[in-house]
């Protein structure tokens, strides 16, 4: 049975992303919808401008999948997307379970996944496709100034500076969780990179975009570049193995050096992803056509670049009786 209804996961804020889904399943299927789900519906600006929101439990909670599917039915959901970290390898470990309900879940491979939540596995990931990253010191032989931060962290949640010994404290070193990475100076430039994967892994598109200010860990002013990073980054990240969908990759550069120290993959949809996606590479548009309609998506590379973003606030207002 084929539906054609979207769901996007954790929806809070991105009405940009929901936006752009809505736009391209307009042209293609203008009978189906764009869903939206959180936690909390009332308090997401996403589930409000959505055709249609609906609250399910917390991906911690046992009856999630269960709650999820039955949404999924009842609504004649085709296409699921998440949006945050903690939800993908719950889905990626019941992604059979949703494509015997005809149920899409745009969602990399399980140990893509694992290695990606994983800092100190990420770091071999990189290695192995010829990335170099930030060194990781051990516990015993720590530089100066270093960067502090959950091996599993997202967000950059817990993670902080420590310029000196005597920042260093001893319950930092007696976590467990935390790693410590070298710190990048600022002759080093942030970038973030937008990459498709199909869903048979091949990369049909990168977008890498200079992030030129972050505010609360999601960039607000950014520009897409190409050159030297993107010839790079695109040789190398061919070899990401089971990636599907998009894909996000944060990293250094240094413009007199040329060096890149990668350093983080989210195998989702960043927050910046809408520059790349006004820049002309419409990810939202390919995930349709490939896993509603059956097509084969091309490699494409005629993105606009030197496009430069710069956000502002805006709201919804929602009546206290809705």
């Amino acid at each position: 049975m084929m539906r054609h209804n979207i769901l996007l996961l954790s929806a809070g804020r991105r009405v940009e992303l929901l936006e752009s889904f809505r736009k391209s399943l307009s042209f293609h299927l203008p009978l189906a919808k764009v869903f939206a789900a959180d936690t909390a519906t009332r308090y997401s600006a996403a589930c409000h401008v959505a055709d249609a929101c609906f609250d399910i439990p917390r991906v911690s909670d046992p009856g999630y999948i269960d709650a999820l599917l039955a949404l999924c039915r009842e609504q004649q959901v085709g296409l699921l997307i998440p949006t945050i970290d903690t939800e993908l390898m719950a889905l990626s470990r019941y992604r059979n379970r949703f494509l015997e309900e005809s149920v899409q879940p745009v969602i990399s491979d399980a140990r893509l996944i694992a290695h990606c939540r994983d800092k100190r596995l990420t770091v071999k990931v990189f290695k192995s496709i010829g990335i170099d990253t930030p060194e990781v010191y051990p516990r015993d032989a720590l530089a100066f100034p270093c960067f502090c931060k959950p091996y599993d962290g997202s967000s950059g949640k817990g993670a902080f500076l420590v310029s000196g010994p005597d920042r260093l404290s001893r319950s930092m070193l007696e976590d467990e969780r935390n790693i410590f990475m070298e710190s990048i100076g600022n002759d080093y430039n942030e970038y973030t990179v937008d990459a498709y994967y199909d869903r048979h892994g091949s990369m049909r598109c990168l977008v890498p975009r200079q992030r030129l200010e972050v505010r609360g860990g999601e960039v607000s002013k950014g520009i897409t570049r190409k050159g030297y990073v993107y010839d790079y980054l695109t040789k190398r990240l061919k070899q990401l193995n089971g990636a599907r969908g998009c894909i996000t990759v944060q990293f250094f550069y240094q413009p007199i050096t040329q060096r890149i120290k990668a350093f983080e993959i989210n195998p989702r949809f960043g927050g910046g992803f809408p520059l790349a996606d006004a820049a002309g590479a419409n990810y939202p548009d390919w995930l349709i056509r490939e896993y509603l309609l059956g097509q084969e998506i091309e490699s494409f590379d005629r993105w606009q670049q030197d496009l430069l973003m710069l956000r502002y606030d805006a709201k919804v207002l929602v009546p206290l009786d809705k």
